[in-house]
């Protein structure tokens, strides 16, 4: 039974935990193995026979390495409370977090950096990255999500050099994300919307897109007056409590070569 196109949240606690060990290729026995409780009461927890404690919940959590997300999806189809918050970012419970990326933005002048949630929405930028942003697009961006911005001929999309190798490597990384997370419907969708675009390669339609991410990114754009060219650097909070802080990444671009350097350096 496949329950992709269910929410995480109201599918029963069987089918959550086999599409999840599915996604991460982890048998029954194995998972059972690992989070030390017998196959038997896995089995009987699968089928609805056992009620599984919140314990064996996280642990079943934390040995599948599910995001704070589906953790929750987990509790809530088990009958309990999401486990973990959902916090905006500019609450006051996260100012240290708010402030720590304030920070990085700030320390990254006058080079771009920007923030992104898990679907790759831009939530914070600094002003480096409006500069560059006005330069290719003075009437503006068409979109506010990176994917978007990236494969919309309409959008960013013209003036990446090297479009190929960016847009590629963003959707091994993104479609990674979404197979991982069977339930991510949004994310699901986002994908499917990205492949509809124009001129897509064909053999990116495929699941497997061949390498592995890249840990960093060169990027190119072009401008009347020169290209631009950047190594991009991702960074997100190892340890989280919250569905935000988990969530978020900081994306840093660091300028390549004397001419983007002195293009952001100039009055």
């Amino acid at each position: 039974m496949t329950v992709h196109r269910r929410s995480l949240f109201t599918a029963p606690l069987g089918d959550v935990l086999r599409e999840l060990r599915g996604a991460r290729g982890v048998s029954q026995l194995e998972l059972a193995l690992r989070c030390e409780i017998s196959p038997r009461h896995l089995s009987f927890v699968e089928t609805g026979k056992s009620q599984p404690s919140r314990e064996i919940i996280e642990r079943i959590g934390e040995e599948l390495e599910l995001s704070l997300r589906e953790r929750n999806g987990l509790h809530l189809a088990a009958g309990y409370a999401p486990r973990y918050r959902e916090t905006p970012l500019d609450a006051p419970e996260l100012t240290i977090i708010r402030e720590a990326i304030e920070a990085t933005l700030g320390q990254q002048l006058p080079y771009p950096a920007f923030v992104a949630d898990r679907h790759w929405n831009i939530v914070m930028a600094n002003a480096g990255m409006a500069t560059l942003m006005q330069a290719l697009r003075p009437e503006g961006l068409a979109h506010d999500n990176v994917l978007r911005q990236l494969f919309d001929p309409a959008d960013l999309r013209p003036f990446v050099v090297n479009w190929e190798e960016v847009a590629g490597d963003l959707l091994r990384h993104f479609r990674y994300d979404v197979m991982r997370s069977p339930f991510d419907a949004e994310g699901r969708a986002l994908l499917d919307e990205v492949l509809a675009y124009p001129d897509i390669p064909t053999n990116w339609r495929r699941l497997d897109l061949g390498d592995a991410p890249l840990p960093m990114l060169r990027t190119v754009f072009a401008l009347p007056e020169g290209q631009l060219s950047f190594l991009s650097t991702i960074a997100q909070f190892g340890t989280a409590w919250d569905l935000t802080v988990q969530e978020v990444r900081v994306e840093a671009m660091h300028p390549t070569d004397d001419f983007t350097r002195d293009w952001f350096r100039s009055p």
